[in-house]
């Protein structure tokens, strides 16, 4: 390669391309668009979705029923679990179960359900209890403590306004 060969080709201000202004351009007749089809023609859109005329996907995959997406996620936890996880006299608290790999994930309350045999003494803050695993839990001599669910709108109406006066 010689020096005088490094800026060969490149413009500092590009002409923009001229299309379909005759055949000595390169670009004229069809203008760069081939012949015929739906490209060919004026004012010619394609939708995001579309997939070459297949069947898109969207309709492809099967939807039933309802997605609540504010409905609240709780994950269910059982006393047999807390048996196997935690020792004798423990506090069973949403931080301990993550620690210890048993609340795992994304959700919005924890709930303890009674399945399986709890032989230990244990203080356990959820949101949520079963009849049978308080039942449980307080015949092993522990106690159940239950935790504040996300406030509802009316509550924290009622909070702001406490704040207020």
């Amino acid at each position: 390669m010689n020096l005088n060969d490094v800026h060969r080709g490149i413009q500092k201000n590009r002409k923009r391309k001229r299309i379909g202004r005759g055949p000595g351009s390169g670009t004229g007749k069809t203008s760069g668009r081939g012949h015929k089809g739906h490209k060919s023609r004026s004012g010619y859109s394609r939708k995001p979705n579309f997939q070459g005329g297949a069947m898109p996907m969207f309709r492809r995959v099967p939807k039933r029923g309802f997605n609540n997406r504010w409905a609240t996620t709780v994950f269910a936890v059982n006393v047999g679990t807390l048996n196997d996880r935690f020792e004798d006299g423990d506090e069973v608290t949403l931080e301990a179960m993550a620690a210890k790999d048993v609340a795992k994930g994304t959700f919005d309350e924890v709930k303890i359900l009674g399945d399986g045999e709890l032989s230990k003494k244990l203080t356990v803050s959820a949101h949520r209890f079963s009849k049978s695993a308080e039942e449980k839990i307080t015949a092993a001599g522990g106690t159940v403590n239950k935790l504040v669910a996300k406030r509802t709108p009316e509550e924290r109406v009622a909070a702001l306004k406490e704040a207020g006066k």
